[in-house]
C-alpha cells in the first residue's frame, strides 16, 4: 500500500478506530439518536481523541474547519435506502457526483464506499460493484484511498439485518480486496473466534471492523479486544459510540482497547468511572 493517505489514517501501531458519524446521510429517522445536535456531536468524539472521525460530505466541514490537529477524515461518498424497519418499493445505492474531487478538496485521508450484497436484491449488489470499480479508478489516480465496506445482509421482519456467518462475509470481503480497496470496513463474525479467516482472506489490506447496531459496553468492548487478538487493525463504530451516555469516555476506552491493550473489563470499570 503506497497512498500516502493511509498513514494518516492508521497509527504508528499500524491500527485506527474511526468514529462514523455519518448515519443522518440514510435518511433514516432513527439514525440521527444522538446526533441531533451534529456540530455537537463532532466537537464531544473529537475532544476524546479517536484517529478518524467517518463523515458525509455536508457535514465534513465541521471537522476540516476546525484549527490545528484534528482525527483524520474518512468521508463517506455513497448513499442507500436499504436500512429501514420496512424496506421501499425500490432498493438503491448510488455513488455521490464527483467523489474523488470532494474527498481531496476536503483533504480527506480515505472515502467509504458500500459493497452490499442483499438477499432477494441482486441489482443492489450489482450498482454497488459499478460504484467501487468507477471510485477506485478515479481514486487511483488522485492518490486518495479507498475504504470498501462488505455488508451481506439477509431478510428479517419488514428489514435487512446483518447476516453473520462466515461464509456470507468472507467472499465478499475477498471481492472489496480484489476491486482494490485500500481498507476493508467488515462485520463481525458471529462466531468471533472464525474472525482470522475473515483477516485471512483481505490479505495485506488492513480491516476495520464495522461495530453495527447498539449493543451493551461489556459486548462491544469484548468483542472488539476479540476482533483485535484475531488480526484486525481497528474497528469502525458509530451507534455504540455516539447513541452512549457518554461518547466521550467511551471513544477514550475504545482507543485504549485498540492501540494500548488495555483489556475489557478494565476498559469497562473506566468508562463506568468516568464523569
Amino acid at each position: 500500500m503506497s497512498k500516502p493517505r493511509v498513514h494518516r489514517l492508521l497509527a504508528a501501531d499500524g491500527r485506527c478506530f474511526d468514529v462514523a458519524i455519518d448515519h443522518g446521510f440514510f435518511g433514516e429517522d432513527r439514525f440521527l439518536t444522538g446526533i441531533e445536535n451534529a456540530a455537537a456531536a463532532i466537537e464531544t468524539v473529537v475532544a476524546a481523541g479517536p484517529d478518524a472521525v467517518q463523515l458525509s460530505v455536508g457535514q465534513a466541514p465541521l471537522l476540516q474547519n476546525r484549527p490545528g490537529s484534528k482525527p483524520a477524515l474518512v468521508l463517506r461518498v455513497d448513499v442507500a435506502n436499504v436500512y429501514g424497519a420496512e424496506l421501499p418499493e425500490r432498493l438503491f445505492s448510488h455513488l455521490i457526483e464527483g467523489a474523488v474531487e470532494h474527498a481531496v478538496r476536503l483533504d480527506a485521508a480515505a472515502m467509504c464506499v458500500n459493497l452490499f450484497d442483499l438477499e432477494g436484491a441482486p441489482e443492489v449488489r450489482e450498482a454497488c460493484v459499478r460504484n467501487v470499480s468507477a471510485l477506485v479508478y478515479e481514486a487511483e489516480r488522485a492518490g486518495m484511498p479507498v475504504m470498501i465496506e462488505p455488508l451481506a445482509m439477509r431478510r428479517g421482519g419488514g428489514g435487512y439485518g446483518v447476516h453473520g456467518d462466515l461464509s456470507a462475509i468472507r467472499p465478499l470481503v475477498r471481492q472489496a480486496v480484489e476491486l482494490g480497496a485500500d481498507i476493508v470496513k467488515a462485520d463481525p463474525t458471529d462466531d468471533i473466534d472464525l474472525y482470522h479467516h475473515v483477516v485471512q482472506a483481505a490479505g495485506d489490506v488492513p480491516v476495520l471492523v464495522r461495530g453495527g447496531g447498539r449493543v451493551s459496553d461489556a459486548e462491544i468492548l469484548r468483542r472488539t479486544a476479540a476482533v483485535l487478538e484475531r488480526g484486525a487493525s481497528g474497528i469502525v463504530y458509530g451507534r455504540n459510540v455516539i447513541q452512549h451516555d457518554k461518547p466521550g469516555a467511551m471513544t477514550r476506552a475504545l482507543m485504549s482497547v485498540v492501540h494500548h491493550g488495555t483489556g475489557p473489563e478494565e476498559a469497562a470499570a473506566t468508562l463506568e468511572a468516568a464523569s
